[in-house]
């Protein structure tokens, strides 16, 4: 599509709509949201960019195939049991680990969190394929 506005809008909403993604991804285990919403947010950014722009450009902006994306996420989520496994536990269960910094922040580092980023991958690698390819289905 050839708009001025759509151009002008995607580019200033694109970042204000990842980060709302990455927000409503780390939010999402002790309150509503989490991977999937996260995942599907972000994907209706890049889907935004590709109506704005093409489906070329939004490949070329993504810079790393989709579907490596995916497995990437599958690659996390997959990761998280197996932490459990080692730790002596039932595969995905969750195991926590709070590193001790000198600083006043408190950072908890957990196998859900890293469950959560994996699905967040998966589900924005799987959507953005699916869209581009029927948009160059279209063409």
């Amino acid at each position: 599509m050839n708009s001025v506005i759509l151009h002008t809008a995607t580019r200033l909403l694109m970042s204000l709509i990842l980060m709302f993604s990455v927000y409503i991804m780390f939010r999402g285990h002790n309150e509503p949201g989490g991977g999937f919403i996260g995942g599907l947010i972000a994907a209706s950014a890049i889907v935004l960019y590709s109506a704005a722009f093409g489906a070329t450009w939004a490949r070329q902006a993504l810079r790393v195939p989709s579907m490596s994306i995916a497995g990437c996420g599958l690659f996390f989520a997959a990761i998280s049991g197996v932490f459990s496994a080692f730790a002596g536990s039932p595969f995905l269960t969750g195991l926590w680990w709070i590193p001790h910094l000198n600083i006043e922040v408190h950072l908890a580092l957990s196998t859900p969190l890293l469950f959560d980023i994996g699905v967040y991958l998966v589900v924005i690698g799987a959507i953005v394929t699916i869209a581009l390819e029927m948009e160059e289905a279209e063409d």
